[in-house]
C-alpha cells in the first residue's frame, strides 16, 4: 500500500474545500503542486472525479520522480526526512479537504448508512488487536446478536486467484440450505471465518448492487432477531 493510500484510506474528499485549499481544476478532477524541503522537492497531488487522491514526489534537481520514496525498505535518514515532509503535506490535505468515513470501500460506507437509515444501528468496533480494529459489527439493540460484520481483508481469502488486493466484505446470516444457490451469484462467497452453512461473505466492491445487498441484510436481520413463537 502506497503512502497516499495509507493516509486517505478512510477519508472521503470534500470537493467544496479543495479549491479553497489551492487545488486547480484539471479536466474532471483537481491538481496541486507544492514545493517542500527548501524547494528541493515538489509534491504533485491529483484528485480524480470520484475523489481518489494520488500523488508523487519530484526531485527538482533532475526533474524526475524521487524513486527511493516508492521503496518501503529504503529507510536512510535523508529518505526518511523526505518521506516525513511529504506525509505532512498529505496529512494536511486529509485534515482540511476530507471527512472521516468508517470503512475503506465506498460501497461499505453506503451500506452502513443504509443500515442506519433502515434499522437505526451504527457499527461498533469491538476488537483492539491488529488487523481487526477496523472490523465493524452491526447488532440488534434488544438481543446484541450480530446480523452483519464488515471486515477489510485480502480478496484471496475468498478467491485464491484474486491476489493481495484488499477489499471490504460483509458477513451476513442466511437460511440453512440456501448457501449453494447464493454462492452462484457474483460477489457472494462462503463466509470468511464463520460457519459456511449459516453465513455468507458479500464483497463490497460494486459487484452486487446496493439494493440486492440490503435485501440480504434484511434476511440476516430477521434471522438474528428475537422472534415471537
Amino acid at each position: 500500500m502506497g503512502i497516499e493510500d495509507k493516509i486517505f484510506q478512510r477519508k472521503r474528499t470534500d470537493f467544496s474545500k479543495v479549491k479553497e485549499y489551492g487545488f486547480s481544476e484539471d479536466g474532471g478532477g483537481y491538481h496541486l503542486e507544492k514545493d517542500f524541503m527548501d524547494g528541493e522537492f515538489r509534491a504533485v497531488i491529483d484528485i480524480d472525479g470520484e475523489g481518489h487522491i494520488s500523488g508523487q514526489v519530484i526531485d527538482q534537481m533532475n526533474r524526475e520522480v524521487y524513486a527511493p520514496l516508492c521503496i518501503s525498505s529504503r529507510s536512510g535518514a535523508y529518505v526518511s526526512s523526505v518521506r516525513s515532509a511529504y506525509e505532512d503535506i498529505l496529512m494536511d490535505i486529509a485534515q482540511k479537504c476530507c471527512e472521516d468515513v468508517l470503512f475503506m470501500n465506498e460501497q461499505a460506507n453506503r451500506i452502513a448508512e443504509g443500515i442506519y437509515r433502515k434499522y437505526g444501528d451504527k457499527p461498533d468496533f469491538p476488537w483492539n488487536e491488529k488487523p481487526y480494529q477496523t472490523s465493524g459489527t452491526f447488532r440488534h439493540r434488544d438481543t446484541s446478536k450480530w446480523y452483519g460484520l464488515i471486515m477489510n481483508v485480502k480478496k484471496s481469502v475468498l478467491d485464491p486467484f484474486a491476489g493481495d488486493l484488499k477489499i471490504d466484505i460483509l458477513n451476513l446470516k442466511i437460511n440453512a440450505g440456501e448457501g449453494e444457490s447464493l454462492h452462484k451469484e457474483a460477489g457472494i462467497y462462503p463466509a470468511y471465518h464463520m460457519n459456511h452453512k449459516h453465513w455468507i461473505s458479500v464483497v463490497l466492491d460494486g459487484t452486487l448492487e446496493d439494493e440486492r445487498i440490503m435485501e440480504l441484510v434484511a434476511v440476516s436481520y430477521y434471522l438474528t432477531s428475537r422472534r415471537k413463537k
